[in-house]
């Protein structure tokens, strides 16, 4: 999965403080409903999800966030960005062939935020006899294309 570390300003518009993206996450990660990241602005740890207002995508800042890291609109940031949680193509060749034959499903597996994957993930994982295994991963499937976050 590809790191992303640019340097920036933070922005801000209306009542919005964030950290317009100079790429394209759908073009560097998959094209996904919701991209959840994880990462630094200034080496301060930083997770959530990006927002975009349909020209460009950005990392919306929150007001407790900068308080505690000292960080205000107009701040030059070295900002370093990644996928969080697992990424389809880090998971298992089984799973990755039962999302990739559910097109509805594999999306909003990929829209769900980490503990929901996670979750999902470990639970097909800790099956002991591979029918088990099988048979999670169809009801995985089936949950998702219902929209259920978790089991």
């Amino acid at each position: 999965m590809t790191t992303q570390r640019f340097n920036t300003v933070i922005s801000k518009s209306g009542t919005r403080t964030f950290i317009p993206l100079p790429f394209n996450p759908n073009e560097v990660w998959g094209v996904k409903q919701r991209h959840h990241i994880r990462g630094s602005v200034n080496r301060q740890g930083v997770r959530g999800s990006l927002g975009s207002d349909g020209v460009q995508y950005f990392l919306p800042l929150g007001a407790a966030w900068r308080r505690g890291c000292g960080l205000e609109a107009g701040a030059k940031v070295e900002v370093v960005l990644s996928p969080e949680g697992p990424q389809s193509e880090l998971l298992s060749p089984d799973v990755t062939a039962a999302l990739d034959a559910e097109p509805q499903a594999k999306a909003f597996f990929e829209s769900l935020a980490t503990f929901y994957r996670n979750t999902y993930i470990k639970w097909i994982e800790s099956a002991r006899r591979p029918e088990t295994r099988t048979a999670r991963i169809k009801e995985m499937v089936k949950l998702l294309k219902a929209g259920e976050k978790q089991k």
